[in-house]
């Protein structure tokens, strides 16, 4: 049995999140599933490093699915890409040890978020970012990163209830650049929490703009709640760049 790692590249307009849905074939999952299905004619089940929300894109998303066929990785990516929408490309395949898992060998992720900071919206960026026009202080910004930057427990900047799974996160790199009229965030962390990225991001935009306060987030961290938290920023800013695993 032969143990297949693949780097997916996918515009996330369309779609409703990564994970397979019973009843909606608008999963990138199960797109890429229905043709590994067709080329091995073997049903194929695909393991994510982890679920994008609807509308949320990626450039590094890696996978890895099980299977007997003996056919040529070139020829393996040949066919996904002929058949596959265009707006889902598999840009690497590769043999991995069989007990390669790409969620639970993962070792951390890289994410974008794109803020498009005008008074006027882009016709071109309005998938790609976020639209937003107030004022906004960078250099509070920036103190509010290194606050939430280190390890913390972040559920009062995520959407989940209580859980008994750990919900501490630490955060290496929180980083604000600025590129002409777009805002690009980064955040390099060793795992995150549902609508984590996105909270974090409502709440930064929230400090910039004067509507929070920067001590909000000592309260969050305090607290765990939620509603202390700033908005959620919508999914088409969001890029996962790239899964981090141990060599």
């Amino acid at each position: 049995m032969r143990n297949i790692r693949l780097m997916i590249e996918y515009d996330g307009t369309r779609y409703l999140g990564w994970q397979r849905l019973g009843d909606s074939d608008k999963t990138i999952q199960g797109k890429i599933e229905n043709i590994l299905t067709q080329m091995t004619r073997t049903k194929v089940e695909i393991i994510g490093s982890g679920r994008t929300d609807a509308g949320t894109h990626a450039r590094g998303q890696i996978a890895n699915f099980k299977t007997d066929s003996k056919m040529a990785l070139s020829e393996m990516i040949e066919f996904l890409n002929r058949y596959l929408p265009q707006d889902i490309v598999v840009k690497n395949m590769e043999e991995v040890p069989e007990r390669f898992h790409a969620r639970y060998n993962a070792e951390g992720k890289k994410y974008s978020y794109y803020v498009w900071h005008e008074v006027i919206p882009s016709a071109f960026e309005r998938n790609y970012s976020f639209h937003y026009s107030e004022k906004l202080d960078f250099d509070l910004m920036n103190e509010a990163c290194h606050k939430m930057m280190g390890t913390h427990d972040f559920i009062g900047f995520s959407s989940l209830k209580k859980t008994k799974k750990s919900t501490t996160r630490t955060i290496d790199e929180l980083s604000i650049q600025k590129e002409g009229s777009l805002i690009h965030f980064t955040f390099v962390g060793d795992g995150f929490l549902h609508k984590m990225v996105r909270i974090l991001m409502g709440t930064l935009l929230e400090i910039g703009s004067g509507s929070m306060e920067l001590e909000a987030i000592d309260e969050v961290f305090e607290h765990k709640v939620r509603s202390d938290a700033g908005m959620t920023v919508p999914a088409q800013g969001l890029f996962l760049d790239e899964v981090y695993y141990r060599e």
